[in-house]
């Protein structure tokens, strides 16, 4: 939508305040046109009363009043207002003019004047009432002298200082409205130039912008834009790495499985067929985890960017249930598989089935490279920092330079001659960074061996404790 124009924006921000306060300079500017009118017909109308007044004799013992044309001819104009007036003494004798006049509020001093708004024969009129002592009269008490005229000179006075003024101020206005149309398109041109910039790079290519011709407004937008880049290039080239290895990880077991079925068709005894057939069904066990570790790597990945659905799980009852998958496994490598726990349930926030796959793919690991005859240990704990996982196994553990290199896909120790993927650990730190759990690596308290630490932060909301259980093994 136009609204959405940041030039349209800006512009309003601009447009609509320096608009209001035309508005109300209007207002003002109408309310001073009326007082410079009314000033300027009060003055008309004082000299006017001078005039009159200067005409007034006491002669013969009588006041006699001339009324001289250039009184009246003050009031000449366009507008062709009607002149009314009228002298007549503090005892109310009139001496000249309308006999009908309105008086004014009160009777005043000599040499003072009294304005007042009336209406006379139906029409609004402006009076000014100006007092004066006659000399020789012996009363000694000022004459009136009043003089009215209509209002059409006055309101058309005043209109014209008002439209002026407004004419004025409206042209100043479009003239600002379209300096700041050419301003803005001035200065929002690097912003278009940087549109284009970007719209002209090649797909695939990610190169940084070079800050330097950008205004220092939109250089925390280049930055912003070159971090993204950055880290667009590091995930890309991680994936990168992560297809080539997945590539050759499946290439090799189905180059072996290829070999193995070509050998047992070449078999012409039964023996041979059934080494080859079981040979088969290895590579095709091996191929089906290595299929599934990758499906769970993506499932977890793709709970950092866009969470998956989770909820309060029982990590005892998860444990329990994985513990009873690789029991076999432990039996036939002769591996105590021993577990530990004071509490029950210790509720945390995951996604059931990743939380899953994090503890299986743990005690697979502690399985696989525990030698014969050896012992692995899960326990569980919380306190009101949250849950803790321990999986402890006393096999070849690793070294403390390479603990942060086996959370890599694919990564495998040098010495390492079993059939893991090298996908185990990885797993578990993108579930544990999903589900906002921490994975340490440590030796084992008995000094050889592998300790990993998970630790889980508290739910929302705590279920409280109904079943109390103990250590099992």
């Amino acid at each position: 939508m136009w609204f959405n124009s940041l030039r349209t924006q800006l512009l309003l921000w601009l447009l609509v305040p320096l608009m209001l306060f035309v508005g109300f300079n209007t207002w003002v500017t109408y309310n001073n046109a009326t007082d410079m009118a009314t000033v300027v017909h009060d003055r008309m109308l004082l000299g006017s009363a001078r005039i009159i007044a200067e005409q007034i004799r006491y002669e013969d013992e009588i006041l006699q009043v001339t009324i001289p044309p250039a009184a009246l001819e003050l009031f000449q104009s366009d507008s062709h207002d009607l002149i009314y007036y009228r002298v007549v003494t503090a005892h109310g004798v009139l001496l000249a003019g309308q006999p009908d006049l309105p008086a004014p509020p009160k009777f005043s001093h000599n040499e003072e004047a009294i304005y007042f708004n009336a209406t006379f024969r139906d029409e609004p009129v402006r009076i000014v009432a100006f007092f004066q002592q006659v000399v020789g009269n012996p009363e000694r008490v000022p004459v009136m002298i009043e003089v009215a005229q209509t209002q059409h000179s006055y309101k058309t006075l005043s209109d014209r200082m008002w439209e002026h003024t407004v004419q004025q101020q409206l042209a100043i206005l479009l003239l600002v409205g379209l300096l700041l149309l050419l301003g803005l398109r001035h200065g929002l041109a690097p912003m278009m130039r940087l549109r284009d910039r970007v719209q002209r790079r090649k797909p695939g290519v990610l190169e940084e912008l070079d800050a330097a011709p950008v205004p220092s407004e939109l250089v925390p937008l280049v930055h912003a834009i070159n971090d993204y880049v950055q880290r667009l290039d590091d995930h890309m080239s991680a994936q990168g790495r992560f297809i080539a290895n997945a590539s050759h990880q499946l290439r090799t077991p189905l180059t072996i499985l290829n070999t193995q079925v070509h050998y047992g068709l070449r078999s012409t005894d039964s023996e041979g067929k059934d080494a080859a057939l079981r040979a088969i069904n290895k590579g095709i066990q091996h191929g089906i985890r290595l299929v599934n570790q990758l499906l769970t790597l993506s499932n977890a990945e793709t709970g950092i960017g866009r969470p998956l659905r989770q909820s309060d799980v029982n990590l005892i009852e998860v444990v329990q249930r994985v513990i009873e998958e690789l029991a076999t496994i432990a039996q036939s490598k002769d591996i105590d598989l021993g577990f530990e726990f004071r509490d029950n349930p210790i509720m945390i926030r995951a996604t059931p089935s990743m939380l899953e796959e994090l503890v299986a793919n743990l005690l697979d690991n502690a399985l696989r490279y525990t030698p014969a005859g050896g012992i692995v240990t899960v326990s569980v704990s919380h306190d009101e920092t949250g849950a803790l996982l321990l999986v402890e196994d006393n096999g070849p553990g690793i070294p403390e330079n390479e603990r942060e290199h086996v959370f890599e896909r694919f990564f495998r120790l040098q010495e390492d001659r079993s059939d893991g993927s090298g996908l185990g650990l990885a797993i578990v730190r993108e579930i544990a960074t999903a589900s906002n759990a921490g994975v340490v690596l440590s030796t084992a308290p008995g000094g050889s061996g592998l300790l990993v630490s998970v630790s889980f932060p508290p739910p929302a909301r705590q279920p409280a404790s109904d079943i109390d259980g103990g250590p099992a093994s």
